[in-house]
């Protein structure tokens, strides 16, 4: 068969709202299904979607289902699970990372306080697709603490909640750059004159630089002493006198 032909039809049969089309000569493919490990604590779950360099994904959380779609070394992955019990979509995080995603889910029935006995509603399911996250798994009568969720800092919110976008490595000095916009102290201003002096010779056309010479002496003493107390005030007196031309 035509490769390029039979992806031609595969897109298209993508596409929403449009007759499917069928070739006999061409497999329809099908997505593979994405491993899951997970572990828990009385108020949440831990999953991962254990896909290194995961691109285009698709994650849809629901108070009952996990929804994912998504590319990993050139193949397509899907995951299409319904929870054994309710969580809280809307206090929920997910990231993607280098080599998988993970997902930290809250239980909907916080009081409860009691350790699930499985993660989905079909057992056979779980038994062919999910795993227990060993690295993260505790007793349920030796738990002591959360999750570890540090790798999750800057993550998504699942159900409207979190961070926007890109904003989880945003630095102090690029907000302040961006609300300010311009430099120097508040309340020195700026002073009259001094574009177009920076390398070049001498200023622009009509400068009088006696006139900002003295502007920059009363500057100075207007700084409130901060040079210290051993400053000389009077360091604009030693400069040489501009002779008349």
């Amino acid at each position: 068969p035509d490769p390029v032909k039979c992806d031609t039809i595969a897109q298209h049969n993508k596409q929403p709202n449009h007759l499917l089309l069928l070739n006999s000569n061409c497999k329809m493919t099908k997505a593979n299904t994405a491993p899951i490990k997970w572990a828990q604590r009385s108020d949440s779950l831990y999953i991962t979607i254990a896909l290194p360099d995961v691109k285009e994904e698709s994650i849809d959380l629901a108070d009952e289902t996990l929804k994912f779609k998504g590319k990993s070394e050139n193949k397509e992955y899907e995951v299409d699970i319904a929870f054994l019990k309710p969580v809280d979509a809307e206090g929920s995080t997910y990231k993607v990372l280098p080599r998988s995603i993970h997902m930290h889910v809250m239980k909907k029935e916080k009081d409860a306080e009691e350790f699930w006995p499985r993660l989905l509603k079909d057992k056979a399911l779980e038994k062919n697709q999910v795993k227990v996250d060993w690295d993260r798994y505790v007793d349920e009568d030796e738990e002591e603490e959360g999750f570890d969720t540090s790798a999750l800092d800057g993550g998504q919110g699942m159900g409207g909640g979190g961070m926007p976008p890109g904003m989880g490595g945003m630095d102090m000095a690029q907000m302040m750059a961006g609300m300010g916009g311009g430099g120097g102290m508040p309340g020195m201003g700026g002073m009259p004159g001094m574009g177009g002096m920076g390398g070049g010779g001498g200023g622009p056309p009509g400068m009088d630089m006696e006139a900002l010479m003295k502007q920059m002496g009363d500057m100075k003493g207007g700084m409130g002493g901060m040079d210290g107390p051993d400053s000389d005030d009077d360091d604009d007196d030693d400069l040489p006198e501009l002779e008349e031309s």
